[in-house]
């Protein structure tokens, strides 16, 4: 191969269009929800109300990120006083940690579907790896708005121990932490 030749390659491979796109997430159709023992008898199931962030895409390129921010506050088991007692320091702390965050660095696919998330979760100001299945993932243009909406459905485990969410562990609770997120997001223009 001709060293011009060779440059010219290497110019092209760097100079190469990506085709990312960005995405914002639309808070009245995105909610991160959970389910967390009670006792060992029973479940509580909480989500939260208020998010927002970004997700960036290439599908050619089966390439992507995200930022997620989580409004800590917006927590809501559709029990005030269970609401109340969860936001104060025995659970997520919420005057010292108002918000949760998810970075996710990577996505990972299987042929042209979207499967996982690989990525961050800071809860109680401590960051842990926490990776994401995709169950559900599909783009359409939306019919109001006309734009590119991507919608999806994912879910992930954690122990809440491990970010220092310790509340009735001695009494029997267990720590782990089943999420369940449904997201939508529009395309940036």
């Amino acid at each position: 191969m001709k060293l011009n030749h060779f440059f010219a390659i290497a110019l092209f491979a760097v100079a190469a269009p990506s085709f990312a796109q960005t995405y914002k997430i639309d808070s009245k159709h995105t909610y991160p929800s959970f389910e967390a023992d009670h006792k060992g008898i029973s479940f509580w199931r909480g989500k939260f109300t208020k998010t927002e962030g970004t997700i960036t895409l290439d599908r050619t390129a089966k390439t992507g990120t995200m930022n997620i921010t989580i409004d800590a506050n917006s927590l809501d088991f559709g029990l005030p006083a269970m609401n109340d007692h969860a936001k104060n320091k025995d659970m997520f702390n919420v005057p010292q940690f108002p918000t949760i965050t998810y970075v996710g660095k990577s996505m990972k696919f299987d042929g042209d579907k979207l499967v996982a998330v690989e990525g961050e979760l800071t809860l109680l100001g401590v960051t842990k790896p926490v990776n994401l299945t995709v169950n559900k993932f599909k783009c359409i243009e939306d019919a109001m708005t006309k734009r590119e909406t991507c919608g999806a459905d994912a879910s992930a485990e954690f122990k809440r121990s491990d970010f220092g969410m310790n509340f009735a562990l001695n009494w029997g609770f267990s720590p782990e932490v089943k999420l369940a997120i449904q997201v939508e997001a529009a395309k940036a223009n």
